[in-house]
C-alpha cells in the first residue's frame, strides 16, 4: 500500500494496554491519523485522553474479522503491541501465550499481506536473550516472541515487509496499572509497610513509557522507503542497574526510606544477572527522561517527591 496524501496513518494493536495506549497519544501529538485494533471485550479506559482523535476497531473470535479491520483502516504501518504476557507460565497459560502470541500475530500478518500493508513495528522482549546469549529465552512468553520473529521472517523474505522488532526492557511510568516495581515502590512508601524483595542482585532496565514510545517512531521513519528487511533494536536505558541500586535511586529521588526485607522473598529461577548488550538502538533515539525524573513523575497524587 502506497503512503497517502495528508496524515500517516496508523494501526496500533493492544493500544488498550499501558504501553500501547501511550504509545497511541505519542502518534496522536506527532499528527499521525491513528486507529486502533482491540478485541471486542476490552476496555478503552486508557485511552480516554485521546478517544476522540482515533478510530476504533474492535474485533471477536471470527477469523474474518481481522483482515477486515485491517482493510479499513488501510494503514501506511502497523505498530504490533498486542500479547499475552506471563512471567512464570502454568501449564493453563499455553493456549493464551500461543494464541496471541503466535496465532493471532500470524494472522496480522496475513491480513496486511492481504491488503498491501508493508510496514510493521513488532514488540519483542530482551528477555530472549537470558544471560546476554545471542538467543536463550527466560521464560515460555519470550520463546513465543522469538518463534514469532521467525514467522516474521518468512514474510519479510516471500512478501517483501519491511519490519522492525523492538526488543523492550522493564518499562514504567505515570498512571501505570500494572502489578510493576515502581509502583510497588511508591506504594510501599505510602502505605508506610515493608517491602519483602529477593537478594536484590537481579540487574533492572528501566526506560520510561514515553521513551519507549519515540522509539517506535523512530524505527518506523527509518523503515521508510527501505528495502524488504527485518531489523532489531533494543530499547534500553544503557544503564541497567541491580535492584538494591533500583530502589537507592528511588529513595534518593523521592526523598524517603524504605523499609525494605532483602531476601525475603525467593528469586526467581531464571532472574537476570549478566545484562544483555549485543543490540543496537533505533536510529536516531536515545532516552530522553531520566531515572530520577522519571520515578518522581510516577508519584501518586498526594504524594509528590521531597
Amino acid at each position: 500500500m502506497e503512503s497517502r496524501q495528508g496524515p500517516r496513518r496508523a494501526l496500533v494493536t493492544g493500544a488498550s494496554g499501558y504501553i500501547g495506549s501511550r504509545l497511541a497519544q505519542r502518534l496522536v501529538a506527532a499528527g499521525w491519523d491513528v486507529h486502533v485494533l482491540i478485541r471486542a471485550t476490552s476496555t478503552l479506559d486508557l485511552l480516554a485522553p485521546v478517544l476522540q482523535a482515533i478510530t476504533v476497531h474492535r474485533i471477536g473470535d471470527d477469523a474474518d474479522e481481522l483482515p477486515e479491520a485491517v482493510g479499513r483502516a488501510a494503514p501506511d504501518a502497523v505498530f504490533h503491541l498486542a500479547a499475552a504476557y506471563v512471567a512464570e507460565h502454568r501449564p493453563s497459560d499455553i493456549t493464551a501465550l500461543v494464541e496471541a502470541n503466535l496465532l493471532f500475530s500470524t494472522r496480522l500478518l496475513e491480513a496486511m499481506r492481504l491488503h498491501g500493508v508493508r510496514i510493521l513495528l513488532n514488540t519483542g522482549t530482551a528477555w530472549q536473550h537470558f544471560e546476554g546469549h545471542a538467543y536463550d529465552p527466560v521464560n515460555l512468553y519470550a520463546a513465543t516472541k522469538q518463534a514469532f520473529e521467525a514467522i516474521l521472517t518468512y514474510y519479510v523474505s516471500a512478501h517483501g515487509l519491511r519490519a522492525a522488532t523492538l526488543l523492550l526492557f522493564d518499562t514504567y511510568g505515570p498512571q501505570d496499572p500494572r502489578p510493576k516495581l515502581v509502583n510497588a515502590l511508591w506504594r510501599a512508601l505510602a502505605g508506610g509497610t515493608p517491602l519483602s524483595m529477593s537478594t536484590g542482585d537481579e540487574l533492572i532496565d528501566l526506560v520510561h513509557v514515553d521513551d519507549v514510545a519515540d522509539a517506535f517512531l523512530a524505527a518506523e521513519a527509518a523503515l521508510r522507503g527501505a528495502a524488504p528487511t527485518h531489523a532489531r533494536y533494543g530499547v534500553s536505558s544503557g544503564r541497567p542497574l541491580r535492584l538494591r541500586e533500583v530502589v537507592a535511586a528511588f529513595e534518593e529521588a523521592s526523598g524517603r526510606q524504605l523499609d525494605v526485607r532483602w531476601g525475603a522473598r525467593a528469586s526467581r529461577a531464571r532472574d537476570i544477572l549478566v545484562p544483555w548488550t549485543g543490540f543496537t538502538a533505533p536510529p536516531g533515539w536515545n532516552p530522553r527522561i531520566s531515572l530520577a525524573d522519571g520515578l518522581r513523575a510516577c508519584a501518586p497524587a498526594g504524594l509528590a517527591a521531597r
